[in-house]
């Protein structure tokens, strides 16, 4: 990492630790809830703060957003050696050998982020999942392994139930991508439901985009539904944040569904009691009922 370089977490005031951490209220899933023992709710919120970092970079960081991607990726290194520079690299340090964390989902993280700078449209579903595996998935791989539960099948389902909440956020956040230059709806969807581009514009969704939408939902709820087995799988504390995410996952599509996929609604958002009356049933049951 270059002194300019290293420099530019201090010059861009989005890069701050405080900034970052401010998005956690604003995502569809308790990302580690209170009730947690610090034991785990520290080290789930590190990779929270990991997670955000890499994305505000490639979202609205200002400068060569690719050269601090080089940067994070130089300091994740020296996160493993306890020398990392940011402050949410430093937080991240001491978890990565307590719960033997692995560098290669974090990479994957960040990676995901550096095709953003070249992403314009996904042209396939097949695309957008892959797309997730490199974005959404590796930070359900570091949860279950920081609940010591990341067995090959554990893993699997983990990845269904991640890439269905970022498509949910994809569909959401439409008019935020378009206004970035990004289309994550796949193109043959776009155009087998007759949606041009310039409705991803808002302020307000058309009926070919809505079409489009509750395509997309039915394809992550039926993702959530075969993910949500892996609650059964889980026990204790571990058990209860997982249940967490795929509810969150399930009250925000209902909140889509609700406005008639009207991704301009303000009431498109997951509402806590639609959270919870997921949540409970998953964690009770462990599975969906």
């Amino acid at each position: 990492m270059t002194n300019d370089v290293a420099g530019a977490w201090q010059d861009a005031p989005e890069l701050a630790a405080a900034c970052v951490m401010q998005r956690t209220a604003g995502e569809n899933f308790p990302v580690a809830p209170r009730v947690l023992p610090s034991r785990w709710r520290e080290p789930l919120l590190a990779i929270y703060g990991f997670a955000r970092l890499v994305d505000e970079i490639g979202d609205s960081a200002t400068g060569d957003r690719l050269a601090l991607l080089d940067a994070l990726e130089d300091d994740l290194g020296r996160a493993f050696t306890r020398d990392a520079r940011h402050p949410l690299l430093r937080r991240l340090a001491p978890w990565l050998r307590t719960h033997d964390l692995p560098g290669e989902p974090f990479a994957r993280l960040i990676e995901a982020n550096r095709r953003d700078q070249r992403l314009t449209a996904v042209s396939t579903w097949e695309e957008l999942l892959a797309y997730c595996a490199l974005s959404a998935n590796p930070v359900g791989e570091l949860v279950l392994r920081v609940f010591g539960c990341a067995g090959p099948e554990e893993i699997r389902l983990s990845d269904a139930v991640c890439s269905a909440l970022q498509v949910i956020e994809h569909c959401q956040d439409v008019f935020e991508d378009h206004a970035r230059g990004r289309v994550y709806l796949p193109a043959e969807d776009l155009a087998r439901h007759g949606c041009a581009t310039s409705e991803l514009a808002g302020p307000a969704a058309g009926p070919a985009l809505r079409r489009v939408v509750a395509c997309e939902l039915e394809r992550a709820r039926a993702l959530l539904e075969r993910g949500a087995s892996l609650v059964g799988r889980l026990r204790g504390w571990a058990r209860f944040g997982v249940a967490g995410y795929v509810a969150g996952g399930l009250a925000a599509s209902d909140a889509l569904l609700r406005t008639g996929c009207d991704v301009g609604s303000r009431e498109a958002r997951p509402r806590r009691p639609d959270l919870l009356r997921h949540a409970v049933p998953l964690w009770v049951h462990g599975a969906l009922t």
